[in-house]
C-alpha cells in the first residue's frame, strides 16, 4: 500500500527525500503467547518507509531513522544493542535489528565483541576462521562397520574420536532440488546462509524417507562419497584430514576420509553456525553469545519493491528512475514490556519517570479530613498547572494500606502522601 501511495504522489525528485509512517495494531497467528508479555497474538507497531532517488541518499535517511532509533531506546531507559542481522523474507542486503538483553531468553539469539563491538545475530555472524590446517599425512580410505550408531554422538564415543574429527551430513530441498551440506560434527549447520547462498525462496529438511530414496541408507549413515546428488561444505571442512562420513550404507562409515582425493565439493561456503568463544571478525578477540528481545529492524531494500510495482519518479534528467527504498519499524508494545521487564520488583512496576503515565501521584491518607483533602486537591491543581502528568487518588472506601500497594503497583515514580503529620507541620 505504502509503495503505491509513493507511486501516486511523489512523481518527481523535488518530492524526495520523503518518509511515510504508521502506527497501527497488527496480528500474528501465535499458537500460543511466549517469553510473558512479549509476543502476544496483538501489538502494536510503528512502521515506516523512506523514499530516495539514490544509494547515497539511502545513506541519509536510514542513518537519521537509526540514530533516532538509538535515542528513542536511550529515553526509554533501554539498553538496546544494534547488531547485523538477515533480512529474511523482506529482503534488502543490510538490516539492523534492536535487541535488549533479557533475563527472559527472548527469541533473538545473537553474538557480541566484548572489545571492538561487533554484533551480529547467529542467524548473520560471521567469524575469524582460525582452524590450523590438519598437518597429517593421508591414510587410506577405510569402510568399518559401525552397526546402529548413527548420531555424531554415538559414532564419536564408538570410534573414540573427537566430534571435530567427524563430519555431518544433512539433505536439504531447496527451491525443489536437492542438496547434501556438511559441516563438521561440532558445528552447526546454518539454514539462514545455506538458504541466502543459493538464493533460495524455499528450503527445508529432508525427511528420512526421501533421504532414503536418493542414498539407499538412513540419516546417519549418509556422506559425500560417490554421493547422488550435489554437496556444499563448509568452508572449514577444507581444512580436515582422515575424518569420519557416512558411507551411504546402513551400519556403516568411512574412515581416513580426504577432499580431493575421496570427494569434490560442488560448492564450498560459510554455512555453519557461529558459537560462542568464536573469534570477532573484526578484532580476533573471543565473541560472546546472548539471548535478546527484538524492539526494532531497519532495512534497506533498494528497488526490490520499486521495481516490482513499478514504482519511479522523474529525475533531473526527465528520467524514469526506480525509487531506493528503506523500511523501519518499532515494536511500541513490545517497548513497553521490555521497560516493564526491566524496571519492576516483587511489588510491580517501578516507570523511569520520563516515560511513566503519571510522574506524580498523590495519595491521601483520610479523604474525610477536610484539611487533608482540600491540601491534596490544591496540591493536584497546582501540578496540572504546571502541566505535570499528576494522578490523585480520591478514592474513599480504601485504606491506607491498599492505596499504598496500589501505588507500588502502577510504579508512578514520585509519591506524595498526604497525612496528618503535613497538618501538624
Amino acid at each position: 500500500a505504502v509503495v503505491d501511495l509513493a507511486r501516486r504522489e511523489l512523481r518527481s525528485y523535488k518530492d524526495l527525500p520523503k518518509i511515510f509512517y504508521q502506527i497501527q495494531t497488527k496480528y500474528r497467528d501465535e499458537i500460543r503467547p511466549r517469553f510473558g508479555l512479549m509476543r502476544a497474538r496483538e501489538f502494536l507497531m510503528k512502521d515506516a518507509y523512506s523514499f530516495d532517488t539514490s544509494e547515497e541518499n539511502l545513506e541519509i535517511s536510514y542513518k537519521k531513522m537509526y540514530d533516532a532509533y538509538i535515542n528513542i531506546f536511550e529515553r526509554c531507559h533501554l539498553d538496546v544493542i544494534p547488531i547485523e542481522a538477515d533480512s529474511g523474507a523482506i529482503g534488502g542486503k543490510v538490516s539492523h535489528e534492536f535487541v535488549v538483553i533479557s533475563d527472559l531468553g527472548g527469541e533473538s539469539e545473537f553474538v557480541m565483541c566484548p572489545k571492538c563491538g561487533y554484533a551480529a545475530n547467529t542467524e548473520a555472524a560471521k567469524s575469524l576462521d582460525t582452524d590450523p590446517n590438519e598437518v597429517e599425512t593421508e591414510l587410506p580410505l577405510k569402510k568399518i562397520e559401525t552397526f546402529d550408531n548413527r548420531t555424531i554422538e554415538e559414532v564419536s564415543n564408538f570410534l573414540n574420536l573427537p566430534k571435530g574429527k567427524l563430519v555431518k551430513s544433512l539433505v536439504y530441498k531447496i527451491d525443489g532440488k536437492y542438496f547434501l551440506a556438511i559441516v563438521k560434527g561440532d558445528d552447526e549447520l546454518n539454514e539462514v546462509k545455506l538458504k541466502n547462498f543459493f538464493s533460495a525462496k524455499t528450503l527445508e529438511l529432508a525427511s528420512e524417507d526421501e533421504v532414503f530414496n536418493i542414498f539407499k541408507a538412513h540419516i546417519g549413515a549418509i556422506g559425500p562419497i560417490n554421493s547422488p546428488i550435489e554437496v556444499i561444505v563448509d568452508k572449514r571442512i577444507l581444512k580436515m584430514k582422515n575424518f569420519v562420513c557416512g558411507a551411504n550404507e546402513d551400519g556403516f562409515h568411512f574412515k581416513n576420509v580426504n577432499i580431493g582425493r575421496d570427494f569434490n565439493p560442488n560448492y564450498v561456503e560459510d554455512i555453519r553456525t557461529v558459537k560462542e568463544g568464536d573469534l570477532c571478525p573484526k578484532c580476533g578477540t573471543p565473541l560472546k553469545k546472548f539471548n535478546g528481545i527484538e524492539l526494532g529492524h531497519t532495512f534497506k531494500l533498494g528497488t526490490k519493491y520499486s521495481e516490482k510495482m513499478n514504482a519511479t519518479f522523474l529525475d533531473a534528467d526527465g528520467k524514469e528512475r526506480y525509487f531506493i527504498m528503506g523500511c523501519y519499524g518499532i515494536g511500541v508494545g513490545r517497548t513497553l514490556q521490555a521497560i516493564v521487564e526491566k524496571f519492576h520488583d516483587d511489588k510491580g512496576i517501578i516507570w523511569p519517570i520520563n516515560i511513566a503515565p503519571f510522574k506524580v501521584e498523590i495519595v491521601p491518607i483520610n479523604l474525610n479530613d477536610e484539611e487533608i483533602n482540600s491540601s491534596s486537591n490544591k496540591l493536584h491543581e497546582r501540578f496540572v498547572k504546571e502541566g505535570i502528568d499528576v494522578l490523585l487518588d480520591d478514592r474513599e472506601d480504601l485504606s491506607a494500606g491498599e492505596k499504598f500497594n496500589d501505588a507500588d503497583l502502577i510504579g508512578i515514580p514520585l509519591q506524595i502522601i498526604v497525612c496528618r503529620a503535613l497538618k501538624k507541620e
